[in-house]
């Protein structure tokens, strides 16, 4: 289902109640279709709740957020619920995968929304993500699994519907040097295989550094990252 899926922000603001000022005030935001841009900050900046923003999870107080001409703002819950499972990939820090089942029926997940019966071509492409991803058991169980393999399931089950956009919060956090340079790996290489456009929330300045486009959230504010 990936198509082209530019992202067109404006006059973004979150503000909670009690705060004087808003945590994010975002005057413009533009993303080309395809293309990826890398996130940081520092902690309790409001890195996640742009990213939830930015995913249709949370509703900011005033602002719009179109993607491919869809302003998810707008959206009543359902629809905006319908557009975020056909559209949107994520790949959450903590995995949210479940462990009393199978890596293949975690990557399966997304299609059980929509589907009373899960297709054979469906099931082919759950095991040829979990291949691509470097795991070949596709009947182990979850909970067996280390870090870098749960989030490499994670990775795989993102895909899994062929979205046109792929988000993903401290996709390599936890992880050690090796396993973060593998995960960075995977993600960008399923991504651009999948024509997909990216936003990825890190740390990671080796991560950050292979984006299209890098911005610094600081103060409710996004600033360009100087290239290296």
């Amino acid at each position: 289902m990936s198509g082209d899926c530019d992202l067109r922000l404006r006059d973004l603001a979150v503000q909670f109640a009690g705060q004087e000022t808003p945590l994010l005030r975002i005057a413009a935001l533009d993303l080309a279709a395809g293309s990826s841009l890398g996130i940081s900050g520092a902690s309790g900046a409001g890195k996640t709740t742009l990213f939830h923003c930015l995913a249709g999870i949370a509703r900011p107080t005033a602002g719009q957020i179109a993607w491919a001409g869809v302003d998810i703002c707008a959206l009543p819950p359902d629809a905006l619920g319908r557009w975020r499972h056909r559209h949107l990939g994520l790949v959450f820090q903590d995995f949210h995968l479940v462990d009393g089942l199978s890596m293949l029926d975690n990557v399966l997940l997304p299609a059980q929304f929509d589907r009373w019966k899960r297709a054979p071509a469906l099931q082919q492409r759950a095991r040829d993500l979990l291949a691509a991803v470097g795991l070949s058991a596709c009947d182990r169980l979850t909970a067996l699994l280390s870090r870098g393999e749960r989030q490499r399931v994670a990775l795989a089950r993102a895909m899994l519907l062929q979205p046109a956009i792929v988000m993903a919060d401290e996709p390599t956090a936890s992880l050690d040097p090796d396993h973060r340079a593998q995960i960075g790996d995977l993600l960008l290489e399923l991504v651009r295989t999948e024509g997909a456009t990216l936003i990825v929330i890190s740390h990671e300045p080796e991560l950050l550094a292979r984006m299209d486009q890098r911005l610094r959230l600081e103060h409710g504010v996004l600033q360009p990252i100087a290239a290296a």
